[in-house]
């Protein structure tokens, strides 16, 4: 089967697996992690047409055809994206597990919404959580990167 994923086309082994397998056995993206398993902790978050999904419950081959981005997508001619930077500019990480899933799910975020309050930021990145507790570096970093976004 064939996956889309950061702008390029990628054949991959049909089978029952799950997208974040792919991404990370098949394709080498190992910024997709694996937390919780069970869809709860964001780490596994992909953006599959623009919207944030948990790579840990899909299976690859229901988003063929879709068009599948994950934080290595981001950076284009070895330049961050005014996300990822924002992120390393507020320090909104610390042991940085959580990090790719709290930048898509951002990214999705600014896309629907490029003002958010506050209140809206955090509601959008509940599906996320970070067992270091960098939630308000987290804040600022999305409120920065709104503003080069």
């Amino acid at each position: 089967m064939i996956l889309n994923v950061n702008g390029s086309r990628h054949e991959v082994q049909e089978g029952t697996r799950t997208l974040l397998e792919v991404l990370r056995d098949d394709l080498g993206l190992v910024g997709t992690k694996e937390g919780c398993g069970v869809g709860m902790c964001g780490a596994c978050t992909v953006l599959v047409d623009g919207r944030p999904i948990s790579g840990c419950l899909i299976l690859a081959e229901q988003v063929v055809g879709k068009e599948i981005l994950t934080v290595e997508g981001l950076e284009k001619n070895g330049q961050l994206h005014p996300i990822q930077q924002a992120f390393i500019d507020e320090r909104a990480f610390q042991c940085a597990y959580c990090t790719p899933g709290f930048i898509l799910s951002t990214a999705a975020l600014l896309n629907e919404n490029p003002n958010p309050s506050e209140d809206e930021i955090r509601e959008y990145l509940s599906g996320n959580l970070c067992r270091c507790g960098s939630y308000q570096n987290i804040l600022k970093a999305v409120l920065r990167a709104h503003q080069r976004v």
